[in-house]
């Protein structure tokens, strides 16, 4: 059973950046690979709807949303099976939980909330705190 898990969130100053990564650590058992799954990455505000940040496959390259275009950039490590949430020029209302989450697909990813149910697995998440 394929289980991601997200790391690399903290503390961090208006301005600054953090790198996410999401990566199912038993890969070499489960036989996951990020050549047949794509990967979205989501946050929540407790008490907020969740709210897709960024996605990525394989054949399809990244999506953002508007609000973190130009400043956030997902990237992956296909050897790792891993992939990666830069996050720079951070605001305090970027701070949230941020979950990544797999869906089997070679050239789509979701980002609408309608679609959010296409993601059939997803990690525990990881606090980002974004202040001074």
């Amino acid at each position: 059973q394929l289980q991601l898990g997200e790391s690399g969130g903290g503390l961090v100053q208006p301005g600054g950046s953090l790198r996410l990564s999401c990566a199912d650590p038993g890969f070499r058992v489960t036989g996951f690979s990020l050549d047949y799954y794509a990967i979205g990455w989501f946050r929540q505000v407790p008490g907020k709807e969740r709210e897709g940040v960024g996605c990525i496959s394989s054949q399809g390259g990244p999506h953002y949303a508007d609000f973190v275009k130009g400043r956030f950039t997902i990237s992956s490590d296909n050897a790792l099976n891993t992939v990666y949430l830069q996050m720079a020029s951070l605001k305090p209302e970027d701070t949230a939980i941020y979950y990544c989450a797999a869906v089997p697909s070679l050239s789509e990813c979701y980002l609408d909330p309608s679609e959010y149910s296409k993601y059939g697995y997803w990690g525990q998440g990881t606090q980002v705190t974004v202040s001074s």
